[in-house]
């Protein structure tokens, strides 16, 4: 890595269960019988809640001594500036790489799992006692690095949001959104639907995948790293003046979807996110493809 400082490493992370059961209930007693009446059990919070701060206290150690460090937690990221040098650090479950991808412009991410085994692990690939190795490869930029394509969606008013796994356009009550649907090849109609769903495909083991295995559609869904996208009409309605003819495709390089807003009021988010999210008002346009930058993942090497 070039420049004169020393490297900084961000770690992070979020709240654990426990955590946010003693915020909202004070105590522990209070948090367990709240727990007890649903028929779980503290004991198993709490452990996931030490497994979460073992790795954390590890990851901590691994970083060497005279580099420098940050920490950050995932609802303070709109908040937090990275630099363009930080080696970043995710300790937590596949969504927390997914929640920080669009606030990162290139910085190598490095995901730990505090609790192999317990999740898919597709973008936590390190266990915490392996990141002094990743830390230092990703420093030298002789690490195995995954480049993860990600999803934008522009406003006509030069808002942008970004996604690691999909970007959905829909109301914000989940009633019906009416919109002017235009494919990537001029094709266009006008729809009422329950929104549309654009993923990579990192998100085609997720949302999308899901949407594709219902319709029986036997295509294949785009890989991490290509540069490619599938697009998807949730529960488009027939109607005299609206269709269902547009309901799926692929989106290549240079390609866009287009949405004309024909609601009063319609939200676009990513990464299931909803409280991060773009407003569109009657007769915006929204214009969803390929972003421009990827999410640099490390892995194994």
């Amino acid at each position: 890595m070039t420049g004169t400082l020393a490297p900084r490493v961000v770690v992070v992370s979020r709240r654990s269960e426990l955590d946010e059961l003693l915020v909202r209930h004070g105590t522990r007693a209070a948090a367990d019988h709240f727990l007890r009446q649903r028929g779980r059990d503290l004991d198993e919070v709490a452990a996931r809640h030490e497994a979460l701060e073992a790795a954390l206290t590890a990851v901590d150690a691994a970083v060497p001594a005279d580099w420098r460090r940050g920490r950050v937690d995932r609802e303070d990221l709109p908040r937090f500036l990275f630099g363009p040098e930080d080696l970043v650090v995710a300790v937590g479950q596949d969504g927390l790489v997914a929640n920080l991808a669009k606030y990162l412009d290139g910085q190598p991410v490095i995901g730990v799992d505090p609790e192999p085994g317990r999740g898919l692990g597709v973008l936590i690939r390190f266990r915490a006692d392996s990141v002094g190795a990743a830390l230092r490869a990703a420093a030298a930029e002789t690490a195995a690095v995954r480049r993860l394509t990600m999803v934008s969606a522009r406003l006509d008013d030069g808002q942008e949001l970004a996604g690691l796994n999909e970007v959905y356009a829909g109301h914000s009550g989940h009633q019906s959104a009416r919109y002017r649907l235009v494919a990537a090849d001029g094709r266009g109609e006008r729809q009422s639907s329950s929104g549309v769903l654009v993923g990579t495909g990192t998100g085609a083991t997720g949302w999308t995948a899901s949407i594709a295995a219902e319709r029986h559609r036997g295509e294949a869904l785009p890989d991490p790293e290509e540069r490619s996208l599938s697009w998807f009409v949730r529960e488009a309605w027939p109607s005299p003046a609206t269709g269902t003819d547009l309901t799926a495709g692929r989106l290549q390089a240079g390609e866009r979807l287009r949405l004309v807003c024909e609601s009063e009021r319609l939200v676009v988010f990513a990464d299931g996110v909803e409280s991060d999210h773009l407003t569109v008002t009657w007769g915006q346009q929204i214009t969803i493809g390929l972003a421009d930058r990827r999410l640099r993942l490390v892995v194994p090497g």
